[in-house]
């Protein structure tokens, strides 16, 4: 049976990333994905999303769930066919539903863990954490700007949203493959965050990322987005 497409809207959408060493990266990926990179490094970081109104292409809004979501996310390059691809490795999803996490690996692709979110938005201000039952964490505070990290790896604005929104693909790790989900965007449209801390269990992790081996590089924000996920091809571990 094939998976239907699914649509709904973005009603929020943070990005934060960070630049990460380039050999941390290539030990740390599974094959056959290799890091992507800006000006010498690679670029991981975390996505949290609030979806509202999503079903299958085709039904009535009125049907759609809404949920938060946050997922880690190391940009990638691979060979597909002769051909180099890119897009995002998405070695963990977690989300506030549970419709989410018991059709992770069917209806919607990956492995999504349960996980319990608290947000606070208020004035172009963001509080937003998560916890899952395996302890899994992250936490973020963060404002609405116009100034751009100057330390980043990415020139400007338009660089940063033009390489997130080229890598639209994404493969989360299922029990035997790589599940595989397209984001395709109606009205794409980034602006910047302000970053005033950020704490994550996964880049944290020094057995993973050697300390030094992870800085932060920059906070985008995208809001009130219509979309589609359409799932791909799986790709065979190897």
């Amino acid at each position: 049976m094939k998976t239907p497409r699914l649509k709904g809207i973005i009603d929020r959408r943070i990005l934060i990333n960070y630049q990460i060493d380039k050999e941390v990266l290539e030990n740390y990926l599974p094959k056959p994905f290799k890091p992507k990179l800006v000006n010498g490094k690679g670029i991981g970081g975390i996505c949290l999303i609030r979806l509202k109104e999503i079903r299958p292409k085709g039904f009535p809004k009125q049907i759609g769930i809404s949920s938060e979501n946050g997922a880690h996310r190391i940009a990638v390059e691979w060979v597909e066919n002769g051909k180099l691809k890119e897009g995002v490795y998405i070695p963990r999803r977690d989300t506030s539903s549970k419709l989410n996490s018991l059709a992770g690996g069917t209806l919607f692709p990956g492995i999504h863990h349960l996980a319990n979110f608290t947000v606070n938005e208020k004035g172009g201000n963001y509080d937003i954490r998560f916890i899952s039952e395996d302890q899994t964490s992250i936490s973020i505070q963060a404002t609405e700007t116009h100034k751009w990290n100057n330390e980043s790896v990415f020139e400007n604005l338009k660089c940063a949203s033009d390489f997130f929104e080229y890598a639209s693909i994404g493969y989360a790790p299922d029990k035997n493959d790589f599940d595989g989900l397209e984001l395709k965007t109606k009205n794409w449209k980034v602006s910047l965050l302000v970053v005033e801390n950020v704490e994550s269990s996964f880049f944290e992790d020094e057995n993973i990322f050697p300390k030094g081996s992870v800085k932060f590089d920059n906070g985008l924000l995208m809001k009130d987005i219509k979309h589609e996920w359409i799932r791909l091809k799986k790709i065979k571990k190897t």
